[in-house]
């Protein structure tokens, strides 16, 4: 059987790019790992196979010499066993097969202290707000539960007098390598000090050595004129403290605002709509449109107004976030037409059509004073 090409154990061709060629040799770089499939004689063949290969075709002088002359325009630059390619961080990382290693065990590649203060997490916060809140902006005082540091212990977790010990099974570095007796071996998360790095032997009571203890706490926080459903509001440092006495988080406020009886807003516009008589329609007039301010504007109509005319309010809608100026304010004209008129109402819109239209006072004579 004729020998597989470089090209055919990648799974390639020789059009194949050099990121091609890459993403080709991490996915069987990935399968055939030996740690990953320890006492598998074949696959670590296969593992040996395909480096080799990639060891060739990533270099691009390698690569045009075993195009030309095959395995032997490039003896000696290939063969795993021979100490060839041993750099791996620029298909893996920086960190090398680190990244392999968080495919397969979370993140457990990675060689850390976890001892050391970290900063805490971040929370979220949702506040519901009025239409003219998001309008005007105002003030909030709100309630959050976060963690913070144990003043018994400090924020050490060992009951006050004591300290936390260095894990005896990890020597404090918060994991363990495990060789395959391959090439390689593997670091995971210490699974008696979870990564910490130290035990406590006597934890704090208040505590219970945690480090940090949950509290409610009252900030007052001021949303600025213009926010939107969705936007973010971030207040630094009233996130949950961090473990071994790390710096808070953020907390990020979260506004939605709530539907509106009157007003409708789309975009930094607002709408509403107002119902004149028949009568104002066809004469004019004059009415008094309300405000997100809580004020009136006296808005003319003129006549002729028809059913589901639009007349702006310039400046009168929601301020730009961060900008300058506002949106418009828009007026959605209904006309309400009587279900009942009066005799004289009739009469009179029976002489109405009459004069305004001789074809429907002739419908009008012809149909109803038969």
């Amino acid at each position: 059987m004729a020998e597989k090409s470089y090209y055919d154990v990648l799974g390639v061709t020789k059009q194949s790019t050099d990121e091609e060629i890459k993403k080709a040799y991490r996915t069987l770089a990935i399968k055939y790992h030996p740690d990953k499939n320890k006492g598998d004689k074949a696959a670590e063949d296969k593992f040996k196979e395909a480096t080799e290969a990639y060891e060739v075709l990533r270099d691009a002088n390698k690569r045009k010499a075993y195009d030309q002359y095959g395995k032997q325009g490039v003896s000696g630059g290939g063969g795993f066993g021979q100490g060839a390619y041993q750099d791996f961080s620029d298909i893996f990382g920086s960190e090398g097969f680190g990244s392999i290693f968080e495919e397969f065990f979370g993140g457990g590649g990675r060689s850390q202290r976890r001892s050391g203060p970290k900063r805490g997490s971040d929370l979220r916060y949702d506040l519901k707000i009025s239409l003219e809140d998001a309008a005007l902006g105002g003030e909030f005082k709100i309630e959050i539960p976060r963690l913070e540091t144990c003043n018994d212990c400090s924020g050490s977790g060992a009951t006050n007098g004591s300290k936390p010990q260095t894990c005896p099974d990890c020597g404090g570095a918060g994991q363990i390598r495990h060789s395959s007796g391959g090439f390689f071996s593997i670091a995971t998360t210490c699974p008696r000090c979870h990564g910490k790095g130290s035990v406590i032997s006597n934890p704090c009571k208040s505590c219970r050595g945690e480090g940090s203890i949950e509290k409610k706490r009252t900030i007052n926080i001021k949303i600025p004129a213009g926010v939107e459903s969705g936007s973010r509001l971030k207040i630094s440092g009233e996130g949950d403290s961090g473990p071994n006495s790390g710096p808070h988080g953020d907390l990020y406020v979260v506004t939605h605002i709530k539907k509106h009886e009157v007003f409708e807003r789309i975009g930094n516009d607002l709408t509403l709509t107002k119902s004149i008589p028949l009568a104002m329609a066809c004469l004019g007039g004059e009415i008094e449109v309300p405000t997100i301010e809580g004020k009136t504007i006296k808005l003319k109509v003129p006549e002729g107004t028809e059913p589901n005319q639009i007349f702006r309010l310039k400046g009168n809608g929601i301020p730009y976030l961060g900008g300058y100026g506002k949106g418009d304010q828009h007026v959605i004209i209904k006309v309400d037409i009587p279900k009942k008129l009066t005799k004289k109402q009739r009469e009179l819109l029976e002489e109405f059509a009459k004069e305004s239209d001789e074809s429907f006072g002739s419908y009008i004579k012809g149909k109803l004073f038969k």
